[in-house]
């Protein structure tokens, strides 16, 4: 593996590890502490250091530690091809939703800010802008998928 291939591995693995921390607010609220990770991997016989898990979810440097991957993947509940950053794994069936979500929140957001702070805006005006954060946040659009880390 070149050192660009492990460069973008690493990045990809980051991607995915701070989508699942994200799915794991959306669900619990809060999002995991490396002591509750690191507790639950030490239970399965998996050690995880804090600079370790740093230069993961930052994508420092890439790891090929399929036993680690197995055991995160089960912490999170997934499919530990995801995490391992497989070819043909899918994105997992609560992130895709939980993405879902995020993407309508966040243009809710967006939609309600603009509405405020351009209010003597026409609502065709409005509405266009509507439109246009509809398009940009919906699952099927490229820019989503580019987002979620699995893009061409």
């Amino acid at each position: 593996m070149t050192d660009e291939e492990s460069k973008t591995a690493a990045e990809n693995l980051a991607k995915r590890l701070r989508l699942l921390l994200d799915v794991a607010v959306a669900e619990t609220g809060s999002e995991p502490t490396f002591a509750q990770i690191a507790a639950y991997l030490e239970e399965r016989g998996t050690n995880l250091s804090r600079s370790r898990w740093t230069y993961m979810v930052n994508g420092h440097r890439y790891v090929q530690d399929l036993p680690l991957f197995d055991g995160l993947a089960a912490f999170f509940d997934i499919d530990p091809a995801f995490l391992a950053g497989a070819a043909d794994a899918d994105i997992p069936a609560k992130v895709s939703a939980q993405l879902d979500l995020v993407r309508a929140m966040r243009a809710a957001k967006v939609k309600t800010y603009a509405a405020r702070t351009l209010g003597d805006i026409s609502p065709g005006a409005l509405q266009a802008i509507s439109r246009f954060l509809d398009e940009e946040v919906s699952p099927e659009s490229p820019e989503a998928h580019d987002r979620a880390g699995d893009g061409p």
